[in-house]
């Protein structure tokens, strides 16, 4: 049975939509929050989400930012927001469909069946919401890393540059790009940043340091993590 997440804090709402969905043979959940939302999405793995982008404790559009990181599960908004550049930005966060409220449920649920069909195919590749090394954990979702009972602190840049590498398992990322993407287009030379942070987190996670088994550099060329 295809799992739904329906991410909205209007009760009515969700009462009908989860009505509508159970009686066309798909499992719904809900989550009231942002917060709920993200922790659901790890750990329950919906085939698909129904988002509202005005939820009470953050933006949608983070929530879509989020998921992204790790998922590639359909999303579609459910919005009140009308507006061409709203729309743009939840397109542009990583949204699958836009749905201005109020909305046909049966266009609704077309367009839900035609989501799941599309994410149905052979190549899914959906990345894990949760790293797990000999060493230490790293909870995308949540945005934790742990080693053994002990949480790690990570600054936000050390945290964006470790969830970079972690998500692309074996491959080489190029220095240019991590430079680009965590510190922005004015950065783009400067390698000695990289090599600041990923001593830092080689400290924090590297049984050896000195000896880096995760996280190893290709000289002049980048950094790659070896789960």
């Amino acid at each position: 049975m295809t799992r739904v997440l329906v991410v909205e804090d209007d009760p009515q709402l969700v009462r009908a939509l989860k009505i509508n969905l159970h009686a066309r043979k798909f499992e719904a959940e809900e989550a009231g929050t942002g917060a709920d939302a993200l922790r659901l999405a790890a750990a329950r793995t919906p085939d698909a989400i129904l988002l509202d982008l005005g939820l009470p404790d953050m933006d949608g559009v983070d929530v879509i930012k989020s998921v992204r990181r790790w998922s590639k599960v359909p999303i579609l908004v459910l919005s009140a927001r009308h507006t061409s550049e709203e729309k743009v930005r939840a397109l542009d966060a990583g949204a699958d469909d836009y749905v201005t409220k109020p909305f046909s449920m049966d266009e609704l649920l077309a367009r839900l069946r035609a989501a799941t069909r599309r994410e149905a195919a052979p190549t899914r590749a959906d990345r894990p919401a949760v790293v797990t090394t000999e060493d230490f954990t790293v909870d995308l979702a949540a945005k934790k890393v742990r080693r053994g009972e002990r949480t790690v602190r990570l600054t936000p840049t050390e945290w964006h540059l470790l969830e970079i590498l972690v998500t692309h398992p074996g491959h080489l990322v190029s220095q240019r790009r991590l430079l680009l993407e965590v510190w922005g287009p004015t950065y783009s030379e400067n390698t000695n940043y990289l090599r600041v942070y990923m001593a830092q987190l080689r400290r924090k996670l590297e049984p050896d340091p000195s000896r880096p088994r995760y996280l190893i550099t290709e000289p002049g060329m980048g950094y790659r993590f070896e789960p």
